[in-house]
């Protein structure tokens, strides 16, 4: 226990080295954590390109084009501006935003947010303007091409603003929307020369599109912004190809007050001096008959085809590129193709989210919760890589090799697919949280969690034998052991994929939960996806790692025990001997080992497994029901008879796979509903009047542990998955009333709107925003759509090869 008191003191040291002498930022950064601003909305941007946060006044807010860092600068120049013209004159002219700032000040500002509305349902948003006095509503509607089963138009860093004027005058109105955009993200090295525009048209199937390129040009990571407008009959697109944003800003004021069009220089602007910004604006025009309705369609697009990680050791190349090429000229294209192709990509959207919003069953939070949660889909840190095309297998397996057959072909299909473990905790797939975020991807993009999965299983058979010091209990030890499912893929300060292992708390190795949540998801992949070719590619891996778990079964009963420090994705909350969520998992695990081995014909590995199950099933029941819950752990301490609300993890994942009842029942079915009532009844209904969810653990006299700082918190993402696994057993509403206090509190009370954070608590605490594990959501839909009988039936093994 010594050793855990002089934590910070080790971290304090580490920290120093980390950011003062390697002038890194820390992978967690428990000293300078990022401030809490209630002003997120709707990111732009598909996945694994970078993504633009706008916020829900309409700012340009959160900026991660450097693959998984972020800036989080509001850009004052980024906005719109509208231009009203009647008979010949301006008769209104306004930036549409709130904001009155220190820069810009012969702009018009400080529009009256009483009459602006905001509204996001990812992948698009909506802000509606009602124009003052002036007859007329401006509806702004963003849209991103994140798109279900979609591997191309998904990958794409562009965004698109359909502005709808409805037009209520007695006579026609000029109607101009002004897009400005600094060159940069507002970060300090946009100060630091060599930056230029130039205006761009592209024309293509005649179709034409013309803005204005930024080029930013950073020694790391070039890049080029675009802002563009589709010229067609009755519209016009002009443009200032650069300004000073720092200034008053009076001549681009002035230049559209006088006609609602701008003079659209040609010819590119200089290079920026050290010290100097520049900016941008393109401007869409047309007429607007009395009481008529015309549309305006701009777009913002970005091209950073090429990025280096923290290391510079690799230069990797991104998913998008297949599509647009890797010279980082692709922004005219990708601008013309989003203006082009927005539509088909709403009928898409709406097609995926229509049988969701008009089942009148499902409550207005629910359906808000389900997509807007996706935001971390793009807004994770998310990278999408292409593999090099000279690559072979031997170069994505590692040294030790695997077998893995398919690896580079699906690899190679569909790319290489990492997002953050969160904003704040910057690791590349930290496994034991993607467990529970997983089912967006198998869900929606299937094949990216099996490239992902294929991904860790090559990790698995490799070691990196360097040793370090772990912060947590001062340890030495090496980075990664051999046949153990790695903690994460690595931090993009440094070099994923080559270096994993980011996290430095504790030595992952001796995790009880990392092992067995690759077997439980690579089953849960089969049922839902039939690929029998990768079934067959991670079933020598799962042995590997089952084998791995076997040496923590100390007493040889069929379960598995902790080794009394906190040694699973509960990194803070200590657990001693037969434990319900480890255990629940491994026999989850055992009994996924066994079902896999029917399905391919292993009969001895099913027999060894079976074995083990009846083993297991027995010593778990024993040590750890109650009679109405399974106990926290079996060490008979003050607290091992905590209620702990993740007690049905492995359940969740046996429902999901339809390995619940039956031959295949590991936890009895009355017990499994005694154990989600009680956590009901005490974690939800009596944590907080009921209204925050479900705390992690509560002593069964009703009052929240507190024996560490995670048993004392809610985890959004853990809330879900039990509300899936309660709607699994059939309690329907007690599953929507438990997810329900989550939603209330995130998105409604605490404005973490789009920065949903790991946890929380009753009062005052939050930690860690915008988190990955909360897209658990999507096994609650999957739960409802097994009861509705829309999944597939426990999967056969397929006759020959899965087409791909």
């Amino acid at each position: 226990l010594l050793q855990y008191f002089s934590f910070p003191c080790r971290y304090f040291r580490w920290w120093i080295k980390k950011t003062r002498i390697e002038k890194k930022s820390a992978f967690i950064d428990l000293l300078c954590a990022v401030p809490l601003q209630q002003i997120y909305g709707c990111p732009l941007g598909g996945i694994g390109g970078g993504t633009i946060t706008r916020g829900w006044r309409g700012e340009f807010c959160r900026w991660q084009l450097n693959p998984g860092l972020y800036s989080y600068e509001t850009v004052i120049a980024n906005q719109f501006t509208v231009c009203l013209r009647c008979k010949g004159q301006t008769i209104y002219q306004q930036v549409l935003s709130v904001e009155r700032p220190s820069s810009l000040q012969g702009w018009n500002w400080g529009y009256c947010g009483h009459y602006a509305f905001y509204h996001a349902l990812y992948p698009r948003a909506w802000l509606v303007y009602e124009l003052p006095g002036q007859k007329v509503v401006l509806t702004c509607r963003q849209v991103s091409p994140v798109i279900p089963h979609d591997y191309k138009d998904s990958s794409l860093p562009v965004g698109v603003f359909i502005w709808e004027v409805e037009n209520g005058r007695d006579e026609d109105v000029e109607v101009s929307i002004m897009f400005s955009l600094q060159n940069g993200t507002g970060a300090k090295e946009d100060k630091n020369g060599g930056h230029w525009n130039e205006p761009f048209t592209f024309q293509k199937d005649g179709e034409w599109v013309a803005g204005v390129l930024l080029h930013h040009c950073p020694d790391v990571n070039p890049f080029t912004l675009a802002i563009s407008a589709r010229e067609k009959a009755g519209t016009g697109v002009t443009h200032v190809t650069a300004f000073n944003p720092t200034g008053l800003g009076r001549e681009v004021w002035q230049d559209l007050l006088q006609d609602g069009r701008l003079d659209s220089p040609t010819g590119k602007s200089r290079l920026t001096e050290k010290g100097e910004v520049t900016a941008a604006a393109v401007c869409a025009s047309c007429r607007v008959p009395a009481h008529g309705h015309k549309m305006l369609e701009l777009a913002l697009a970005w091209d950073m085809p090429c990025v280096h990680f923290g290391s510079k050791e690799k230069l990797h190349v991104r998913r998008y590129t297949r599509f647009f090429g890797s010279k980082g000229d692709a922004a005219p294209a990708l601008s013309h193709y989003a203006l082009t192709h927005y539509e088909e990509w709403e009928r898409k959207i709406e097609a995926w989210q229509n049988p969701i919003l008009e089942n009148s069953q499902l409550p207005s939070w629910y359906k808000s919760a389900l997509f807007n949660e996706l935001y971390f889909m793009t807004d994770g840190g998310t990278i999408w890589m292409e593999v090099p095309p000279d690559c072979c297998a031997e170069d994505l397996q590692g040294p030790a090799g695997v077998g893995l057959s398919h690896l580079l072909p699906v690899l190679r299909e569909y790319g290489r697919f990492a997002y953050l473990e969160g904003q704040e905790y910057r690791m590349y797939n930290t496994y034991d949280v993607h467990f529970y975020a997983s089912f967006a991807l198998i869900m929606l993009w299937p094949k990216l969690q099996i490239s992902l999965q294929y991904d860790i299983a090559a990790a698995v058979v490799n070691e990196d034998v360097q040793p370090r010091q772990y912060l947590m209990c001062g340890q030495t030890s090496q980075v990664k052991m051999k046949n153990v499912v790695p903690h994460d893929i690595g931090d993009p300060d440094d070099e994923p994929w080559q270096r994993v292992n980011a996290y430095l708390m504790h030595d992952t190795a001796d995790w009880k939960d990392l092992n067995l949540k690759f077997v439980l998801q690579v089953y849960r992949d089969y049922y839902l996806t039939h690929d029998s070719l990768y079934l067959q590619d991670m079933w020598p891996v799962c042995q590997a790692v089952m084998e791995s778990e076997l040496k923590f079964d100390t007493d040889n009963d069929g379960l598995i025990e902790n080794s009394g420090f906190a040694d699973q994705t509960y990194d803070a909350w200590v657990v001693h001997g037969a434990s319900a969520y480890c255990g629940g998992l491994w026999l989850a695990a055992v009994c996924m080992m066994c079902k896999m081995a029917e399905v391919l014909g292993d009969t001895e590995i099913q027999q060894k497994y079976l074995d083990i199950l009846n083993k297991g099933k027995e010593a778990f029941e024993r040590m750890l029901w109650n009679g109405k819950y399974y106990n926290y752990d079996s060490s008979g301490s003050d607290t091992s008879s905590s209620i702990m609300s993740d007690q049905c993890a492995g359940q969740w994942f046996l429902g999901a796979c339809g390995l619940d009842q039956g031959q295949f029942e590991v936890f009895p079915k009355s017990h499994v509903l005694s154990a989600l009532k009680t956590i009901f009844e005490k974690n939800v209904l009596s944590f907080a009047g009921g209204t925050m969810g479900a705390v992690n653990g509560m002593r069964p006299d009703g009052v929240p542990d507190t024996s560490s700082v995670q048993s004392n918190e809610v985890w959004i993402g853990v809330v879900y998955s039990l509300a899936a696994t309660m709607i699994q057993e059939g309690m329907v509403e007690e599953g929507f009333r438990t997810a329900e206090g989550c939603y209330r509190t995130v998105w409604e009370r605490l404005g973490m709107a789009f920065q949903t954070p790991e946890a929380y608590r009753e009062k005052k605490v939050y930690r860690s925003l915008a988190y990955m594990r909360p897209l658990s959501i999507w096994s609650m839909q999957l739960a409802l759509e097994r009861r509705a009988g829309r999944t597939p039936a426990p999967a056969q093994l397929p006759q020959g090869p899965t087409p791909p």
